[in-house]
């Protein structure tokens, strides 16, 4: 059994929706970041850098967190979800921490600055906004000629819908980029996928925080 502590973000969705692909059992407890829950100490016991996800897989004993880490292991735990030869694989790496290292936090200070900032800063908007345009632009170039990013589904699809889905739902659409948009709608149309971003709930609604950035 998985315990899968989430909530309804990009990277908590992200788990939801392996755990729902893989079929194992799950149970979810709510973590409330809104709320600052990620912060009390019977969590920070889990992950000390207080974010969600974190799983504690019942079998192993095993805790684990950084989403991309929990898709690895959840991967590795079921031989499923991710290329079996080497080359493959080590492509499957570098997309990860492609996603981690890159989109996550590019595509999130985006957000920020768009809908949760105190104030607005149309420089600081600005800037992330370009740099997620050019991350877009990297996304539609290594999909071009692949229906997945690495040829078939894994969970490096999985680790770049938890952005894009969001982004998409922030009113950042991605139609001017076509093997991008055409990749989205066919990981989106996946049941698993479906019922994982329900899991604990959807994403927030974000047309209410629209507001003038110029």
């Amino acid at each position: 059994m998985i315990e899968l502590y989430t909530h309804n973000t990009p990277n908590g969705h992200k788990i939801s929706i392996a755990l729902e692909e893989l079929g194992l059992p799950y149970t979810v407890k709510r973590v409330n970041t809104f709320a600052g829950e990620q912060f009390a100490p019977e969590f920070v016991d889990l992950n000390p850098n207080a974010k969600i996800p974190v799983i504690v897989d019942t079998e192993t004993g095993q805790v684990i967190y950084e989403s991309n880490a929990i898709l690895l292991y959840l991967a590795e735990k079921t031989g499923r979800l991710m290329p079996a030869d080497p080359a493959g694989r080590f492509e499957a790496i570098e997309l990860l921490f492609l996603q981690a290292a890159s989109v996550g936090p590019m595509f999130g200070q985006r957000a920020f600055f768009a809908y949760f900032s105190s104030e607005t800063v149309p420089f600081a908007f600005e800037r992330y906004s370009k740099e997620a345009a050019r991350l877009e632009a990297v996304m539609e170039k290594l999909l071009k000629g692949r229906d997945y990013f690495c040829g078939t589904y894994s969970i490096v699809d999985i680790a770049f819908f938890g952005w894009i889905n969001t982004a998409i739902a922030s009113f950042f659409p991605v139609k001017d980029y076509p093997h991008l948009d055409a990749w989205f709608e066919r990981v989106a149309s996946r049941p698993a996928v479906r019922k994982g971003i329900s899991v604990p709930e959807p994403l927030i609604d974000f047309a209410p925080l629209r507001r003038e950035l110029a």
